[in-house]
């Protein structure tokens, strides 16, 4: 949420401490005769879970990841590699915003590498809450998903260009962001952004072709679909229309995949819209209804 911030509380012009937190992160899931279950979960750093939920019942896992320090500094490396095994289904979300703070002069990018795996017939859902970008970030953000056959992948990623709430603009620095989807060796979807605050690229975040002034983009990514869902399309093309004035959502179909765009000025509604979209779309790709991660409601 793009909540102002108590004047003193953050600067965007401080210079964080001096030390990295490197982290990684390993968890799998497994289908077991009782449902299931989170059976390997190794960390380094502060990156971690405690435990698994069951509120949809024992077929479906959700887990909350944790990262203490909250943000990445100059140097920072998250590594997390994520795998639902045959017939497993996980939910995965995040209990706060994460940030990408002002870089440390010569102190290094900050990177944050996500690897998703879903075996056959197996679903996983990723669903992190946003990630804020500090003027003067060097942010790397690189997500790869391998698919096996009938597998399901439903995930977002939500990113605020600087504090829009406190008027602070993402006006230095640079942000690279790719996801990639692969299933039997085949590159399936390719997805990137560039944006260089200081260089041509930021025509991107202010022209009518790039992100029109808005600070806060999202995508949301689902599939793969069997046939082309052409009643689910409409229903969220529906929703798209019933956005604010400055703000939009758009959909389309990416072979089998189903991307939808958000853009506008506000990280809970970009959260909002694309649960009400998960509400739609998960009936149809998986045949189970939406339910949301209790820790959404605190």
């Amino acid at each position: 949420m793009n909540s102002p911030l108590k004047p003193g509380l953050i600067d965007a012009t401080i210079e964080p401490p001096c030390s990295t937190w490197n982290a990684r992160l390993h968890l799998e899931f497994a289908k077991r005769p009782r449902g299931v279950r989170l059976v390997k979960s190794e960390h380094e750093g502060p990156l971690y879970v405690q435990k698994a939920f069951y509120p949809e019942g024992p077929e479906c896992a959700h887990v909350y990841l944790l990262h203490p320090p909250g943000g990445l500094v100059s140097g920072d490396t998250l590594n997390i590699d994520i795998t639902a095994s045959e017939g497993a289904h996980a939910l995965i979300t995040t209990p706060g915003a994460g940030r990408v703070y002002n870089a440390r002069e010569k102190g290094g990018v900050q990177t944050q590498n996500l690897q998703l795996t879903v075996g056959h017939d197996a679903v996983l859902e990723f669903f992190p809450l946003e990630t804020i970008l500090f003027p003067n970030a060097q942010a790397r953000m690189h997500t790869r998903i391998d698919l096996a056959d009938r597998a399901s992948i439903i995930t977002w990623e939500v990113t605020c260009f600087g504090l829009p709430a406190n008027g602070v603009a993402f006006d230095s620095g640079s942000a690279v962001q790719s996801l990639k989807i692969w299933q039997n060796n085949r590159l399936m979807l390719n997805e990137g952004l560039v944006i260089d605050g200081e260089g041509e690229s930021a025509d991107l975040l202010n022209g009518n072709a790039g992100l029109r002034q808005r600070p806060v983009h999202g995508l949301m990514l689902a599939g793969p679909f069997d046939i082309e869902p052409v009643e689910l399309i409409e229903t969220l093309r529906l929703l798209a229309s019933q956005t604010g004035e400055k703000e939009w959502l758009a959909v389309s179909q990416n072979g089998a995949f189903l991307t939808v765009r958000y853009l506008g000025a506000c990280t809970e509604r970009a959260r909002k819209l694309f649960t009400l979209a998960w509400a739609s779309i998960r009936p149809e790709l998986i045949k189970k209804e939406s339910m949301e991660p209790r820790i959404w409601a605190t």
